[in-house]
């Protein structure tokens, strides 16, 4: 919804509130006039049901750059950490189960070095971050609406979701072609696990905002 319109709907909730209409009404109007019911409730919930002589607003959440820093350092994390995991994995998995036709052993080495190291390092920032996040929310429960917060969550649960689907297309592709190995779905259980447990987490955490 384009600015002025945003704004046009909130002076009149505002005025009506102020003139004396219940929520209902004001809802019944707006529904009548074509605003969506996402809209007419978000402009509703600007305001308390608090009865005083004049509307009175609730607080919003905003974006700060400070806000946003610190959920781009733990969701960054989490990629850099989800990823390298995943590849330590892989692997470990290669080496368990050897392609005769592969040559470069050493490559495993460097590979298992970057990736543990990135592992050692992304995943302790991201608790951290996670932990400190954690206790703001909870100091002023507000933040938990944060946009930040919000955009880089559901961006997540997309990321998961993508990589979910791509992962049993794939699986369901080797198995008709009959050429599935337990290397294969050794690889497809560890994308599997990663994503499935950050897709479950957040879609979690999502739910008590979603709820009210």
């Amino acid at each position: 919804m384009a600015a002025a319109q945003l704004q046009q709907l909130e002076t009149f909730v505002k005025e009506a509130l102020q003139g004396g209409s219940t929520k209902a009404d004001i809802a019944k109007v707006l529904e009548g006039a074509g605003w969506t019911s996402d809209q007419i409730k978000s402009a509703l919930d600007a305001y308390s049901d608090a009865s005083f002589p004049v509307p009175v607003p609730k607080p919003r959440p905003s974006l700060s750059a400070r806000e946003a820093f610190l959920y781009l350092v733990m969701f960054s994390t989490l990629y850099f950490g989800a990823w390298n995991l995943g590849s330590l994995l892989f692997i470990f998995i290669n080496r368990a189960f050897p392609d005769p036709t592969d040559t470069n052993n050493n490559s495993f080495w460097d590979e298992q070095r970057w990736a543990t190291a990135a592992i050692i390092i992304a995943f302790p920032v991201f608790l951290f971050m996670a932990r400190y996040v954690g206790q703001e929310i909870t100091r002023n429960p507000l933040k938990r609406l944060s946009p930040a917060r919000r955009w880089l969550t559901y961006g997540t649960l997309f990321v998961s979701a993508f990589a979910l689907i791509g992962d049993v297309t794939t699986l369901i592709y080797e198995l008709l072609g009959g050429d599935l190995t337990i290397r294969f779905v050794l690889k497809a259980l560890v994308v599997a696990a990663i994503a499935g447990s950050g897709f479950a987490y957040y879609l979690l955490d999502l739910r008590p905002e979603e709820r009210e």
